[in-house]
């Protein structure tokens, strides 16, 4: 018997993992010091809870330092602190920054913010599995580029991009490479440093920690990053982000990323067997079934699929005790398909079909079944109700009768 409501949507967040949540607590009531204070045990507790979990970050990512990891209020600060930051440390280089049409809004609006102060920004277009082309970025270079901002896996779709090959070649024009790795983080395996990644953006709450706490990744040597600090104040974070930090929340992201370490492997295969059991019994019982993003390059517990001749939100209305997320945002005027969607060329009328979902650490096998069963029998009802199916259904029973009465071909 599968419990309900069932939880799928761990794209948008995912639940505090108990054994970060038991980490945590001590640091509410009896450590509850001010990492800053340098003169009590208070402090020197705190500050010693701070510099684990750098270093638990750290060895995540293989950053060379933990000093290279400064702690934020989440991916969307930390995103803005590298690219806004890189913009202002190094405008007597350049003002051209690239960065990819599928990003999360948290990149697209800061660089149409850098536009605004007078920045050049190329926006590169992806092909149809959501992936970047590197002779698209190769022609974008100019001599005044100084950032290129590429996500490590996209938060709708799954599709993981060519991180590497970004990094290497970035490194080889002499400009600094950004991800937004904030669905990768614990996901897929990350080397900062074999990946010439020199800014990383990341957050507690996509990986099984508590919300609003983040963290970037600055690259200190080879080269040595330089950024303006957006937040002024008491200098924390060797002055790239002042603010009292939050112990208690950094400590359980410390330790999401010592979990995810140890069980990144195991975990990621068990999502994908997952993931492709849903993927497979619904489209064994479904027709006109569409993947969204690429089919191996993709985040573990990542299924993003469109179902013709079924708006996204009737669906997701008719499922109510199944958390999933539709590919189409809603706006104040008008309900708008997915910008990712639109970018990797699904037709607009399909893009509203589509359903997002976000397989994680807890769900089961169970309710995956439970989840097929459920969307098979909503898809069904709602096609039913769909003229446009109805005509679709009636064309093709035509077709089929006039194929029957054809005389039979002689060879």
């Amino acid at each position: 018997m599968v419990q309900t409501p069932v939880y799928m949507d761990n794209h948008a967040t995912t639940p505090v993992d108990p054994r970060v949540l038991e980490v945590m607590l001590p640091y509410f009531t009896e450590k509850f010091g001010n990492a800053a204070s340098r003169s009590h045990t208070f402090g020197w507790e705190s500050e010693a809870a701070v510099d684990l979990a750098r270093e638990q970050i750290a060895r995540l990512i293989h950053a060379s330092s933990p000093r290279e990891i400064v702690f934020t209020s989440g991916a969307t600060e930390s995103d803005n602190l590298a690219i806004k930051g890189v913009a202002e440390s190094y405008r007597d280089k350049g003002n051209h920054v690239i960065t990819c049409v599928t990003e999360h809004k948290a990149v697209l609006d800061c660089c149409k913010s850098l536009e605004k102060r007078g920045c050049q920004v190329t926006y590169l277009p992806v092909d149809r599995d959501g992936l970047v082309s590197m002779n698209r970025l190769r022609e974008a270079i100019t001599d005044k580029t100084i950032l290129i901002s590429i996500m490590a896996a996209n938060n709708e779709i799954g599709t993981i991009e060519p991180i590497k090959e970004i990094g290497q070649f970035a490194h080889e024009q002499g400009i600094l490479f950004h991800t937004d790795a904030t669905q990768a983080v614990g996901k897929i395996p990350l080397n900062v440093e074999q990946m010439g990644i020199d800014l990383l953006s990341l957050t507690a709450h996509k990986m099984y920690g508590p919300k609003g706490i983040g963290a970037l990744y600055v690259r200190a040597a080879k080269p040595r990053v330089r950024l303006r600090p957006m937040i002024d104040g008491g200098g924390h974070e060797r002055g790239m982000r002042s603010g009292t930090l939050n112990v208690p929340g950094i400590v359980g992201l410390g330790k999401s990323c010592e979990i995810a370490q140890k069980e990144m492997a195991a975990e990621a295969e068990r999502l994908t067997s997952l993931r492709e059991r849903l993927k497979k019994k619904i489209s064994d019982q479904l027709e006109e079934v569409y993947v969204n993003g690429h089919p191996t390059k993709r985040l573990p517990g990542n299924m993003n699929m469109s179902f013709a001749y079924v708006e996204g939100e009737s669906l997701l209305m008719a499922l109510k005790e199944i958390a999933v997320s539709t590919g189409s945002a809603c706006t104040s005027a008008s309900l708008e398909p997915s910008h990712v969607l639109r970018a990797i060329g699904v037709e607009e009328e399909l893009a509203h079909t589509s359903i997002r979902f976000g397989l994680g650490r807890f769900n089961t096998e169970e309710e995956v079944d439970y989840t097929v069963r459920r969307v098979v029998e909503e898809i069904r009802r709602l096609r039913e109700l769909s003229p446009l199916y109805k005509a679709r259904k009636a064309k093709r029973h035509g077709r089929q009768q006039t194929e029957s009465k054809l005389p039979e071909r002689v060879s």
